[in-house]
């Protein structure tokens, strides 16, 4: 399946110019999709005993029509319902004179759990709240208890944003054309998808390159160019020193599990920086990982060049407060001196709270990454006091949140949860989909920001190291599955890794 998505916008682009530059008509393009549509239902229910095709007034209805065509041609039982009337001289109108049977009001629709219904109502570009008979339609088919296939996307999900709008549908499989939208992957509309299909309706791919997409699924082909791998004349910190800022004796944990996940992502050396309170409780647990003493800023600033780090980490279990920001600030000043990358997670977005200017201005990237990479882990609570005014409850998509926060910050931001969204600076941005939901689980997180400073310190770019790091966790979560915890995530990491190389080494050597 293709990683590119379309917005609601870029997609009615697409079409415009597939039309444009042919073969195929809107009514060939409208035909095609009803087809898809139609293959869809009859693969999946053929036992259904009726079939209810609910159409809207756009082209999402003339697809429903011309499904109905389709599903009556092959013998299922079919009634269709429109409103209001189609414009005159349109697609759907056309759609509409092609289907053979008397089209019944939606008020009329009545289905039992036996039967099978479409959903062709609005598809992505619905950008008003479902109300009235359209909301009712909604209450109805829940309570029939009929699979639903929806039209592109379940009617009340936002294309752009995967928002619920006032209500929506529910279905088991989700057919759409030439390309995901955003609202397939952003919750809560993923959720109401069920399966989705990508269908081929004859739009070019050459259309892409006139849209300029810039938005895709988190897979591999984005990042794995950039992937390191050791150097055979290489040593260890040619392979990249990463150091993470441990916190006080009783909150050592954090700090262990992302420099273990440092390790594991390859870098060469990790150093865990404890104060000497916490330096006896650390080196009881560690035995690859080294440890230094790091109470002072200005003596951590000369270890980073005497060993020759190449990566910070510090966040987790860090503790908030002055001496964080302290840490925060001269781990930003190795950054601009000396190139380092840099993530900041938890503690240190925590401590920022109420002056998120002070970090951006600490930071000082300017929108360039020449100097080092910095990186920001927030989930939606850091998020919301670190960007005041960007939080999940002001309207834009998810998407949209992290590319502002982005800009703002002059660092890639990994925006987390469900359906993490991976955002630079210059606005790329990918949405992952390919995690286990038993990653929500304490220290999790830690994991994530360890492999991200590790594939720093070993010289990937920042959006490219995020982007990678974010598809590890997510595939070791789904390796170990039900009854994993923090612990085990680091030592799925080298499994993960060798799938990689293994399907790079399948693809150089071709078919046998």
């Amino acid at each position: 399946m293709s990683d590119e998505l379309l917005t609601p916008d870029q997609m009615a682009k697409a079409d415009r110019l597939a039309i444009e530059g042919g073969p195929f008509d809107g009514y060939g393009l409208m035909l095609n999709a009803g087809r898809a549509v139609a293959a869809v239902v009859l693969a999946h229910f053929p036992q259904a005993r009726h079939a209810h095709i609910l159409c809207g007034p756009g082209n999402n209805g003339g697809d429903g029509l011309v499904a109905a065509r389709f599903l009556r041609e092959a013998g299922m039982a079919v009634s269709a319902y429109l409103a209001p009337a189609p414009r005159e001289g349109g697609e759907v109108a056309r759609a509409l004179a092609d289907f053979p049977e008397t089209v019944r009001p939606l008020e009329a629709f009545c289905a039992t759990a036996e039967d099978v219904v479409v959903d062709a109502l609005f598809g992505a570009g619905l950008a008003r709240p479902l109300d009235g008979v359209f909301a009712t339609l909604v209450d109805k088919a829940r309570l029939s208890g009929a699979p639903v296939v929806a039209v592109d996307l379940p009617s009340g999900v936002s294309g752009q944003s995967g928002a619920v709008l006032g209500a929506a549908m529910a279905a088991l499989r989700t057919v759409t054309f030439f390309r995901r939208k955003p609202g397939h992957l952003l919750f809560p509309g993923r959720g109401l998808c069920g399966t989705v299909e990508v269908a081929d309706i004859g739009i070019p791919r050459r259309v892409l390159a006139e849209i300029g997409v810039d938005l895709f699924e988190n897979t591999p082909r984005r990042w794995r160019a950039a992937l390191p791998a050791p150097d055979p004349l290489g040593h260890k910190y040619s392979r990249g020193h990463a150091g993470i800022f441990s916190g006080g004796p009783s909150a050592t944990g954090a700090a262990r599990l992302a420099a273990m996940a440092a390790a594991r992502s390859g870098a060469g050396a990790v150093t865990l920086l404890s104060p000497a309170s916490a330096l006896l409780v650390n080196a009881a647990h560690l035995t690859a990982i080294m440890l230094q003493r790091a109470d002072d800023p200005d003596h951590v600033a000369a270890f980073a060049g005497e060993r020759k780090l190449s990566a910070l980490a510090i966040g987790p279990g860090y503790g908030v407060g002055e001496k964080c920001r302290a840490f925060v600030a001269m781990a930003a000043g190795l950054r601009r001196e000396r190139g380092l990358g840099l993530v900041l997670d938890a503690d240190a977005l925590t401590s920022f709270e109420g002056e998120p200017e002070a970090l951006f201005a600490c930071l000082n990237l300017g929108g360039v990454e020449e100097a080092g990479s910095v990186v920001l882990t927030p989930h939606e609570g850091e998020f919301a006091r670190l960007f005041p005014g960007l939080g999940a409850h002001v309207g834009l998509s998810k998407v949209e949140r992290a590319r502002r926060a982005a800009a703002r910050a002059g660092a890639t931001v990994v925006l987390k949860g469900s359906d993490s969204v991976i955002a630079a600076p210059d606005g790329r941005a990918v949405i992952n989909i390919h995690a286990s939901p038993y990653l929500a689980t304490a220290g999790s997180g830690d994991v994530l920001t360890g492999l991200i400073t590790g594939l720093l310190a070993q010289g990937m770019p920042g959006f490219e190291a995020a982007a990678a790091a974010v598809w590890l966790h997510g595939d070791a979560g789904l390796r170990l599955g039900a009854g994993l915890v923090a612990e085990d995530l680091p030592a799925a990491i080298p499994a993960v890794l060798a799938g990689l190389s293994a399907a790079d080494e399948s693809f150089r050597e071709g078919p046998r």
